[in-house]
């Protein structure tokens, strides 16, 4: 079995592929009584690059789409912010039917009211993206070390897949290690392809990943991957998860690294935490913990981007594992989608650092 190789230098250490969009957060109040909102800049494939480079210090890019209007502005205010690099198909707005920069609105919930999520993904701008919108040979000359993309962007349309597949063409090309976060939404996919449309083009571009993220539904409901007759003891059993590596590897045989979060909600502010990988052959399972969440949105890209930080800096899969479950719990402490914590904060949490004030 080929082993991961992350190429040692280039000038960006990860490019991801993807949708920005911008949250509404009123609180714990919930929308239909809502007053005023916060507003968080995120995307799947975005946090990734943000966490990477305001966390963990990483030189990243997003290649997106831009809308000329000033929620376009906002968004690209906070990607600058962030420290990431963008590369933009930029669009006009014409003010009636966008195009638009997509909406999520999403209540923290409490207690034992659970948050609620909801989209106007309405004439999305990076819906419209394609083949041919970027020049990756110009992206990717410098040099860069990994590039990410994930299922969310790929539902968008019928041509954010193929846009995808032919980054991570390019990105193969360039020597780049390629990754793929499954992130399976039924509702994005059932617009317009539906389960069976799902499965073939997800297949598609993994079959060109060498990292996947994604828990045992993704894969089942994504992949067509079977679950095993093992049954977990619970959400924080890694058996079912780990029941399904053979068949990822034998479907998928480029991918060398299968990742996930375990999370069992006890209510909307008290979860248990932990996460799982298989790297190169190795089963790794991070340390479990309680978790007091204020905002859980984000949680799952917190890991996976502390997992990729793991492995770019040389860690084993053990301590990469941790990294990323350390930073995904820092994540939930804090108001948006994306990492406001240190690089230090992470390593104390992840060496078994304690909440205790620090002088």
């Amino acid at each position: 079995m080929t082993k991961l190789t992350i190429p040692a230098t280039g000038a960006l250490d990860l490019v991801s592929l993807g949708a920005l969009v911008h949250r509404l957060d009123p609180g714990i109040i919930p929308f239909r009584k809502a007053t005023e909102c916060s507003i968080h800049v995120s995307g799947g494939e975005f946090n990734v690059a943000a966490n990477l480079s305001d966390c963990f210090r990483l030189n990243t890019a997003i290649v997106s789409a831009m809308v000329d209007y000033p929620i376009g502005d906002l968004i690209a205010e906070r990607v600058r912010a962030a420290g990431v690099r963008p590369f933009y198909k930029r669009f006009a707005h014409n003010g009636v039917t966008g195009p638009n920069m997509a909406t999520v609105y999403s209540d923290r919930g409490l207690g034992v009211r659970a948050p609620v999520v909801f989209y106007n993904r309405a004439n999305e701008a990076a819906g419209r993206l394609a083949p041919g919108d970027f020049d990756w040979e110009a992206i990717f000359s410098g040099g860069v070390r990994w590039f990410h993309s994930g299922g969310i962007f790929a539902s968008l349309s019928e041509t954010t897949g193929p846009l995808i597949i032919q980054a991570m063409q390019a990105a193969k090309k360039a020597g780049a290690v390629t990754s793929f976060d499954l992130n399976y939404r039924e509702k994005l996919w059932g617009i317009w392809g539906g389960s069976d449309k799902a499965r073939e083009i997800l297949g598609q571009i993994v079959s060109y990943a060498d990292v996947l993220v994604g828990n045992e539904e993704d894969l089942q409901k994504g992949l067509g991957i079977q679950g095993p007759e093992v049954k977990a003891a619970s959400a924080l059993d890694p058996a079912v998860f780990l029941g399904m590596i053979d068949d990822v590897r034998a479907k998928f045989p480029s991918v060398k690294v299968v990742a996930t979060t375990l999370r069992e909600v006890n209510s909307t502010n008290r979860h248990r935490w932990s996460a799982v990988a298989w790297v190169d052959g190795q089963a790794v399972q991070a340390p479990t913990c309680d978790l007091e969440v204020f905002d859980r949105v984000g949680g799952g890209d917190g890991f996976a981007s502390g997992f990729f930080y793991g492995l770019l800096s040389g860690a084993t899969p053990q301590e990469a594992v941790t990294l990323g479950w350390a930073h995904g719990a820092l994540l939930t402490t804090t108001p948006g989608d994306t990492s406001m914590v240190t690089l230090e904060q992470v390593r104390a949490f992840a060496s078994g650092g304690s909440a205790r004030i620090q002088r």
